[in-house]
């Protein structure tokens, strides 16, 4: 895990690994502004009035969008917000990602499967609902825990993107069902890279690069964990 890590984080000098870094942190900005809409959206159909919240002063709900004080709301939220937005980055960017990894790492591989970009976009959706309200359910935890619900959100967040990103990087090579059992069988293993993924996404500004980091870590995971695929480590 800890190679694959620093082979991902190594690989940002990558001219088309830059590319993607800066498409993925517009596209990680952008859904942050779409989801936190819909929080203010929520504060104005539930709290009658402005609400009045420490350090930023008056939240009156979309009309607070692009206040100061709102951004730094925006800010201390991506701590959960980000977790949903780097599953939706898998959908979009995942197979960019590992085509970079795999030109630079794992030549002489036979050519990958055309996985349709519906297939892609319906999984991405699928987990992207799921991770949200995950995520919107873990700040009240995180509120009346003293930080500990932040420990248990890691580590089902840490499952639950693991899960999505290695069967979507194993399915570039296999039938679903193949990438399916593949998961299933390495779930222990792939659960800690998950969870660091998890938390490297908690962390404000650091976690506009996390989706893609992600991504080549899985690549890499993957190539790892299937000997009968060419690697340099072999």
């Amino acid at each position: 895990m800890i190679e694959s890590y620093m082979k991902s984080i190594a690989q940002l000098r990558d001219p088309r690994f830059r590319k993607l870094l800066w498409i993925g942190i517009t596209l990680s900005v952008a859904l942050l502004f779409v989801i936190y809409a819909f929080v203010l959206l929520l504060v104005q159909l539930l709290v009658p009035g402005a609400l009045f919240l420490p350090i930023t002063g008056q939240v009156q709900g979309l009309g607070s969008l692009f206040s100061f004080g709102s951004i730094l709301y925006l800010i201390g939220l991506s701590v959960f917000l980000m977790v949903p937005v780097a599953s939706i980055f898998t959908g979009l960017y995942l197979n960019d990602v590992a085509d970079a990894v795999e030109t630079e790492h794992y030549q002489g591989l036979d050519p990958r499967n055309s996985v349709p970009f519906r297939e892609s976009a319906n999984d991405a959706l699928r987990y992207f609902g799921l991770l949200t309200a995950l995520n919107v359910l873990g700040m009240g935890v995180f509120a009346i825990s003293n930080g500990w619900g932040l420990i248990a959100l890691w580590l089902v967040n840490g499952f639950l993107l693991s899960r999505e990103y290695f069967t979507m990087i194993a399915r570039r090579r296999h039938d679903p069902d193949a990438a399916r059992a593949m998961q299933k069988r390495h779930m222990i293993r792939l659960w800690l890279p998950g969870t660091v993924l998890a938390a490297g996404l908690s962390v404000p500004i650091l976690n506009l690069a996390m989706p893609l980091v992600g991504a080549a870590v899985f690549t890499h995971m993957y190539h790892r964990l299937t000997p009968s695929e060419p690697s340099p480590d072999q």
